[in-house]
This record gives structure tokens, C-alpha cells and sequence, in this order.
């Protein structure tokens, strides 16, 4: 039986393994001390109750998360049903509204009487018309950038930075600078496909009951004593028929193929002889870090609670700046509570001292032209050199793409995901 390394527990390595371990001797080894990557829930005990509470990945939808909802029907994991619901709050104007409802929409109530706003819902509509006339023609000007979209098609400044900028941000954890940058085929594609073009019909969206971290240990069971957590690797070696791990403390172990479901940039670090390609690709797939707090704080959310949404985002005049999204915790995984739980990201300062519950830093991937032309040659190093690329950043950057890059190597690897 053939040895195969992973390299990574999230998502992407976890799936691997599972897929896997009937018909090759895997071992997966983790850096930190517990397995999941961004798969966090967090037990917190406040007022006398207990909660499990996500803090990375939250939820998936019965639209575009196909491998992943497989996966957890696989394993015999239920879904609960949960809003999927944006706010804008503008820190300078106090201007603010949820698009969830018309009520939440005309929560601040004097949004019925500025014209602009009533622009902004027609401008949505307008955008929405483009968008969806661009991914049906697929018609696509080369190397177009979504700012050169919005400049195209003459969106005003009130438009773009309280709606279509700040929902990118958010989905994607990057600046509204970086969102601009973002190429528009890859930007409509991914909108289309996860209805957000659309006011109706839109994906139901999901959580885990009791946490995501329920799908982990079903997910592990028949590999679980073969992933070794705290795992220092220096750097992976790699000749003709053998892939050598050669770790800090010194020693070594030999494998058949090695499965990098790490991050580009720790992928690439960690080869010792990179080939110019896969320099040139990995290289060219950056990651960005993001603060995340767990808290108890309600002044990061709307001031009227009529327009607390799933996701809120902060709206400042920093276009540099990470988007500060706090992910109202009550409302997507249904918690009974009167102490409201916030997840908040790239805001530590905002944040009263005395209602942090837990801090934690992510990584997620900058999508901009050269990181999605550099998903285009993937094909170029995966499978090359008894080594294996996997991980969500080949696509879209969430828990079904890292589903779906480990579908891709074990079938590879002669395995389907039956």
C-alpha cells in the first residue's frame, strides 16, 4: 500500500484523508494542536449558559456547496436552516439599512425620504441586469476589473461604497481597494452561481447543529490515529519515486506522494527545491491575515435592531482597511439567548476590552487577476513531481472548494467521490 503525506488539517487535508485511507497507508500531520483549520467552534459559558459558537466557518448553502453537503450526508451530519442577511452601517453618516426585508430595509426610517437611497434599490436592480446579461452572453472584456465595470456602466460613489464593494469585502475578508481590484468574470461568475444577483430565489442557506465542528470526528473516523498534531515541518524533499519530510527536531519520514493541503505560500515554503513553475503559481496565490474576535459587544452592529443582520458590515472611509464585518452569531446559528454573541473581523480596536470572549487570527486568499490567472495553470504542478496541491484557494476561497480541490487530487489518485 502506497504512503501518502498530508500536509494540513483542514478542510482540504481532512477530506483527503477521508477519501483516501481505504486504499493508501495516509498520514496527516497538523502544526498546531488541534485539527480543523478553519473549522472553530468555540465553547463559551456567560450568564450561566452554555453555547458552542462558530467562529470561522459558519454555513453553506443547498446551491453551490454540492461536494460538501455529499460529504456531510456521507458522514450522517444534519443542516439547520439560517438568514442570510447584510447590513451596512456608515460610521461617518450614521447612515444604515438590512437588505433582508422591505422592513429592514426602511429600519432607519428616514431612508424613505432620501432619494438616494431609493437610486441605490433601482441602481441594485440595474447592476443585478448587467451582471446576469454578462454571465449569459459570456461576454467578458479581457483583464476587466469590477471598479472598470462600475466606471462602464456610470455607478455613482453612494452605490458602490454601501452596497456592491462592501458585500464583496465581506463575502471575501479583503479591503474595498482589493474588492475593486477584483476581475469581473470571477466576480459575476461567483455571484451568479450563488443567487446573489437575484432579489428572490436565492440558495437556503445553512448551519451545523451544535457547531461546525460536528462533521470532524465522523470525518476522521478510520484515520484518527494516524494524524499527528504539532508537527514541525522544515521543508519536503523530493526525487524521482520518493517524497522525504524532514522535520525540525531532525529526523525524517519517506512517502510514496506528499498532499500539500496547507496555504499557497506555506506550500511553497516548505518545498525545498520549488520548480520555476511552481514558484511562479504558488507565488502568485497570496494570503491576507484577518483578526477575529469572539465578543459580546452590540455597538459593532446597526444602532436599530431592526437592521442587526447575519452579516454587518462597519462602513469607513479607510478603502485600505480589511472589511470589519460582524457576524451576528444569534441570528445564523439560532441561539436562545439574551446576551447577543458577535464574531467580528479586523476591528480590535472598536471592541469594549470586557466583552471579548476569544481572539484568533485567519488566513484567507487575495483574489485579484494574478491569483486567478494563476488558479488557470493548476494543472501545471498538481499531480507533478509525486506531489499534490489541494486546498480552497484553487477556487473560490470557501469550505466547498476545499471539498472540492480534495475531490480533485483523489481522483487523481484513481479515487472517486462516490
Amino acid at each position: 500500500m502506497k504512503k501518502i503525506a498530508i500536509i494540513g488539517s483542514g478542510i482540504s487535508g481532512l477530506s483527503c484523508a477521508h477519501l483516501l485511507h481505504k486504499q493508501f497507508d495516509v498520514s496527516v500531520f497538523e502544526k498546531n494542536d488541534y485539527i480543523g483549520g478553519h473549522t472553530a467552534t468555540v465553547d463559551v459559558a456567560v450568564n450561566g449558559e452554555n453555547h458552542a459558537v462558530d467562529t470561522g466557518f459558519i454555513v453553506f448553502n443547498d446551491r453551490t456547496y454540492p461536494y460538501f453537503e455529499k460529504l456531510l450526508a456521507r458522514i450522517g451530519i444534519e443542516r439547520q436552516p439560517t438568514e442570510m442577511s447584510f447590513s451596512v452601517h456608515n460610521q461617518q453618516t450614521g447612515f444604515e439599512y438590512n437588505g433582508h426585508t422591505f422592513f429592514s430595509l426602511f429600519a432607519q426610517k428616514r431612508n424613505l425620504f432620501r432619494p438616494k437611497f431609493w437610486k441605490l434599490l433601482v441602481d441594485i436592480v440595474r447592476f443585478n441586469k448587467i451582471c446576469k446579461q454578462l454571465y449569459a452572453e459570456n461576454n467578458f472584456a479581457s483583464q476587466q476589473t469590477l471598479a472598470q465595470l462600475l466606471d462602464e456602466h456610470h455607478f455613482n460613489d453612494f452605490f458602490r461604497y454601501h452596497y456592491i464593494l462592501p458585500m464583496g469585502a465581506a463575502i471575501w475578508s479583503t479591503s474595498i481597494k482589493e474588492m475593486s481590484a477584483v476581475g469581473v468574470e470571477f466576480f459575476v461568475k461567483f455571484f451568479f452561481n450563488h443567487g446573489l444577483l437575484d432579489i428572490t430565489n436565492r440558495p437556503q442557506w445553512y448551519v451545523i447543529p451544535g457547531g461546525s465542528r460536528q462533521y470532524i470526528e465522523p470525518l476522521t473516523k478510520g484515520y484518527a490515529d494516524k494524524i499527528y498534531l504539532n508537527s514541525q515541518i522544515k521543508s519536503v524533499s523530493r526525487d524521482e519515486h520518493t517524497v522525504t519530510i524532514h522535520f525540525s527536531d531532525g529526523h525524517t519520514a519517506e512517502f510514496d506522494k506528499v498532499i500539500f493541503a496547507c496555504h499557497s505560500d506555506q506550500a511553497l515554503s516548505l518545498l525545498a527545491s520549488a520548480s520555476e513553475s511552481e514558484q511562479a503559481i504558488l507565488g502568485a496565490i497570496p494570503y491576507t491575515a484577518n483578526s477575529v474576535i469572539l465578543h459580546t459587544d452590540t455597538d459593532l452592529l446597526p444602532q436599530r435592531k431592526a437592521a442587526w443582520a447575519s452579516w454587518n458590515y462597519l462602513l469607513n472611509d479607510n478603502v485600505d482597511k480589511a472589511a470589519v464585518v460582524t457576524y451576528q452569531m444569534n441570528i445564523l446559528q439560532g441561539i436562545n439567548s439574551d446576551t447577543q454573541f458577535c464574531v467580528t473581523l479586523n476591528h480590535q480596536d472598536g471592541i469594549d476590552k470586557n466583552k471579548i470572549l476569544k481572539e484568533f487570527i485567519y488566513h484567507h486568499p487575495v483574489f485579484n487577476q494574478s491569483s486567478i490567472a494563476a488558479q488557470q495553470q493548476k494543472h501545471v504542478i498538481d499531480g507533478k513531481n509525486n506531489s499534490f496541491f489541494c486546498g480552497a484557494y484553487w477556487y473560490n476561497g470557501f469550505h466547498e472548494d476545499g471539498v472540492r480541490s480534495a475531490v480533485d487530487v483523489a481522483r487523481q489518485l484513481g479515487v472517486e467521490f462516490e
